[in-house]
C-alpha cells in the first residue's frame, strides 16, 4: 500500500524539489498540498505548487492558506529564492487554479478522511496551527508529522539562533509542537547537509 502524504509548503525552489520527489516516488501518494506564506506570498506559493504538480502530471488538489503569520507580519525570503520563489526564471503560470476550500479546512478534512497519514511541513506552521485551533482532535489522527524547521544544534539560517520556518511564525510553531502530534523534527542542520 502507498504511504499517504499531506504536504504543507511555502513552495520556493527547495520545496518544489521536495514536491517533485514526493509526487514521483512510486510508494507515496500525495493526497493534498496546502500552501502558506513564507518564502513567497501565499498566492505565489500556490502557483508554484500547481506548476510543480503539473510538471509531474499530477492532479493533486492544492489549497491556499494563511497569507501571514498568526501574530506578526509576513517576511518573505525573496532575497534568497527570487521574487517568484523559483529563481525568477519566468516559468509559465499553471493551467489549474487552487481549490476553493481554505488550507486549514483542507488539513482538517484530509486528516479526517485519511487517519494515519503522514503530514510533511516544509514552511511556516501557520496553516497547521489554524487547523489545530479549529479541530484539536486531528493531532491524534496523524500517523507522523515530519516537520522541516528549527536549528537545534547549529547556527540558524535567518539569525544566529533561528531557522526561517520557525522564526517566521513562532506562535504557530508553539501550537503545533505542543499539540501532541507525533513530530519528527528535521532541523536546518540536516536540510542544509542534504543540499551540500
Amino acid at each position: 500500500m502507498k504511504r499517504l502524504f499531506l504536504i504543507d509548503t511555502d513552495t520556493a525552489s527547495d520545496d518544489a524539489v521536495a514536491l517533485v520527489m514526493a509526487l514521483r516516488y512510486p510508494d507515496v501518494e500525495v493526497v493534498a498540498i496546502t500552501t502558506v506564506a513564507g518564502n513567497v506570498d501565499v498566492e505565489q506559493a500556490s502557483r508554484n505548487a500547481l506548476y510543480t504538480a503539473e510538471l509531474c502530471d499530477s492532479n493533486v488538489p492544492v489549497f491556499t492558506g494563511a497569507g501571514q503569520p498568526l501574530k506578526r507580519g509576513h517576511v518573505s525570503a525573496d532575497w534568497f529564492h527570487g521574487r517568484d520563489g523559483l529563481g525568477d526564471r519566468g516559468y509559465p503560470r499553471p493551467f489549474r487554479a487552487p481549490e476553493a476550500k481554505s488550507a486549514p479546512d483542507a488539513i482538517v478534512d484530509t486528516i479526517a478522511a485519511h487517519p494515519g497519514l503522514t503530514m510533511v511541513t516544509l514552511g511556516p506552521l501557520t496553516n497547521v496551527a489554524l487547523a489545530l485551533q479549529r479541530e484539536p482532535g486531528i493531532a491524534a489522527k496523524v500517523g507522523r508529522c515530519v516537520l522541516m524547521g528549527g536549528a537545534p544544534c547549529c547556527e540558524g539560517n535567518v539569525t544566529p539562533a533561528a531557522e526561517y520556518n520557525i522564526w517566521c511564525d513562532p506562535e504557530a510553531a508553539r501550537i503545533v509542537v505542543r499539540s501532541g502530534m507525533p513530530i519528527e523534527l528535521v532541523g536546518w542542520h540536516l536540510a542544509a547537509a542534504k543540499r551540500s
